[in-house]
């Protein structure tokens, strides 16, 4: 028995006309009157009685037509119950710099308009920072690049984002940059990269290493705003998806891109605390997030992204 057959029923009933309820349900007759009789097969009585004026409940229908109103009440009550009911309390997310240029106010727009009651706290770090918050119960989501297997946490695919190499556009280091460069023609590249212990560089280094390659080092930034900097003044390239750019207005004037070839697409994934420890704000967010994501790759505005769907 399902809450739609008793929802037909009452309808059926107080309409007084399969026809008449038909049309207020915006169902075809032939369909209302198959789950009613479906309803009768199920309680093995017959519940209501044609004649040349309409249709009325037998004496068993209307004992069921109490209860049947009853209950259909109560699950409208629940249900103007949950809507609004308002979600409240906090939630704490972690976002790498260039995934929180992208997705920051997106994601803080999204969450004010959908759970106004909930207070959100970002923080911007590096990856390896935001997994020893998360570990710590410092967050209570984030989003992190490579694999967390070992981790006890709740871990969904969320991207891939493909790897550029980016220089200044004035003080160029590879002269007649083309739309795509390989590793092993920056080997003689002078490059600033995070230290050894984020997310970023543990996949790069990877990414020489399967290529053959070895980076020159110009020297290790742990901040994205910095390192940038130092790309803008001619003093080294990076590696970094397009977004590190997004905080320049005049990013396109400012700096020339090339795809890598052998690094591939970093993966970064939506972890969370665990189902038990994770609070309804937190899963509320959770849900936000990756949409945002989503809807942020699908209309263009997330460049060299592509949604991971598992």
């Amino acid at each position: 028995m399902e809450l739609r057959q008793l929802r037909y029923f009452v309808h059926v009933v107080e309409l007084g006309s399969f026809t008449r309820a038909a049309a207020d349900l915006r169902m075809v007759q032939s369909a209302l009157s198959q789950q009613i009789a479906r309803l009768e097969g199920e309680l093995n009585a017959r519940l209501l009685t044609r004649s040349a004026h309409g249709v009325s409940p037998t004496e068993a229908g209307l004992a069921f037509f109490r209860e049947a109103q009853l209950t259909v009440r109560h699950a409208e009550q629940a249900v103007r119950a949950a809507q609004d009911a308002r979600l409240s309390g906090t939630v704490s997310i972690g976002l790498p710099p260039t995934v929180a240029s992208v997705l920051g106010v997106p994601l803080l727009r999204a969450m004010r308009e959908r759970y106004p009651e909930v207070r959100v706290h970002l923080v911007e770090s590096l990856s390896g920072y935001l997994a020893n918050l998360l570990n710590a119960r410092q967050l209570d989501l984030a989003v992190l690049y490579g694999s967390h297997a070992g981790h006890r946490w709740s871990v969904t695919p969320l991207l891939e984002e493909q790897m550029y190499f980016i220089q200044s556009a004035k003080q160029p280091l590879v002269g007649a940059l083309k739309e795509r460069i390989s590793l092993s023609a920056l080997q003689k590249v002078p490059l600033f990269l995070p230290s050894p212990a984020h997310g970023l560089r543990s996949f790069l280094d990877a990414a020489f290493v399967r290529a053959r390659a070895k980076p020159q080092l110009a020297g290790e930034i742990d901040s994205l705003a910095m390192l940038m900097d130092a790309v803008d003044a001619g003093l080294g390239g990076t590696l970094q998806p397009a977004s590190a750019t997004r905080r320049y207005v005049d990013a396109a004037e400012r700096f020339r891109m090339a795809e890598v070839d052998g690094a591939a697409r970093r993966t970064s994934s939506l972890c969370s605390l665990s189902s038990e420890e994770l609070s309804p704000a937190g899963v509320a967010a959770r849900v936000v997030l990756a949409g945002c994501a989503r809807d942020l790759v699908r209309s263009g505005a997330w460049l060299g992204a592509q949604p991971l769907h598992h």
